[in-house]
């Protein structure tokens, strides 16, 4: 199959790969991918990972265990993690914490900037109709959006911060949004304005937000997958509020404890969240997707694919 591989010093290549073929697992084919901020990252040495990256995917299964046929044939998309279910990891927090997990595309894992993939079938949701391919790649991330409200209280009457305005902050905001907050988007620039606009949502320039809304917002997300996203979010945050930290970055970022404990700040780090939920409210078309969407690219166009991602919104790869 063609592939395109990451190697140990962040250069990305198409190469031609075996198949994957793990026992008692799904063989996926992938019908499209997006790249994402985690992608970017990982070439900048997030992880230390090498292989095949992406994560972010709907496919076609097309082999199954013996006893698992009813898959083959299926729209899918994917929970990234794979755990053993049986270590102290899996049974505090379930597998997506197992102390030695592999995750598609980033830990030990070859993931979906391919042909095929392959995951276990627990870890396969299947696609309605309703959902086109396009559509179905945001099922990962928004699932990760809609971690946000699993586990911090989000209704009327909550003024939220989403800082950052890239893929993921804009599915976060629309998630808040529609569970009753009042959201407004940290932009940098006037594009980034348009788009959080578009999409019915109310913008501010970091300048302006560290101004007028300093110590006065309940939550604050960090989406920005940059380290200053931080300094941002605890510039917003009332005391007694609650950050949440949704960015993945290569490298260390500065962190001044002592504003946060004085003002007795929760930070909540937040990951992978629920699929069922995802498909949902895609499938009822509650959040807008489309105009996240800024390229379609095969897989031989990767780099103007990984250029067109650095630059702004979604990059779809289809195999």
């Amino acid at each position: 199959m063609r592939a395109i591989v990451l190697d140990g010093s962040g250069s990305l290549s198409l190469q031609l790969r075996p198949r994957p073929s793990v026992p008692g697992e799904c063989l996926v084919r992938v019908t499209a991918a997006g790249i994402c901020g985690t992608d970017l990252e990982l070439l900048r040495g997030y992880a230390g990972f090498a292989g095949v990256p992406g994560h972010e995917f709907v496919g076609v299964v097309e082999e199954a265990p013996s006893e698992e046929t009813a898959w083959i044939g299926r729209r899918v998309a994917g929970e990234i993690t794979v755990g053993c279910g049986e270590c102290a990891g899996c049974r505090a927090a379930g597998r997506g914490h197992c102390d030695v997990r592999t995750v598609l595309g980033i830990r030990e894992r070859d993931g979906a900037f391919a042909e095929y993939l392959s995951l276990p079938s627990r870890n396969l949701h299947a696609i309605p109709d309703a959902i086109d391919d396009t559509t179905a790649v945001f099922v990962e991330p928004l699932a990760a959006a809609c971690r946000v409200i699993e586990q911090v209280s989000v209704g009327p009457g909550i003024e939220a911060a989403v800082v950052g305005a890239g893929r993921l902050g804009l599915l976060i905001a629309q998630v808040v949004q529609a569970h009753g907050a009042d959201v407004t988007v940290v932009v940098r620039s006037d594009a980034a304005r348009s788009i959080v606009e578009g999409l019915g949502l109310d913008a501010i320039a970091v300048e302006e937000a560290r101004a007028s809304l300093a110590r006065r917002m309940d939550l604050v997300i960090d989406a920005t997958g940059q380290p200053d996203g931080f300094a941002t979010a605890t510039a917003l945050v009332r005391p007694r509020g609650t950050i949440v930290m949704k960015s993945t970055i290569h490298g260390e970022t500065p962190i001044a404890f002592s504003p946060l404990i004085v003002d007795e700040v929760t930070i909540v780090g937040s990951r992978c969240g629920p699929f069922d939920r995802a498909i949902q409210l895609l499938a009822e078309g509650r959040v807008a997707v489309k105009p996240l969407v800024s390229g379609v690219y095969p897989l031989e166009r990767f780099a103007d694919a990984f250029d067109r991602a650095r630059r702004g919104l979604k990059a779809i790869l289809k195999p």
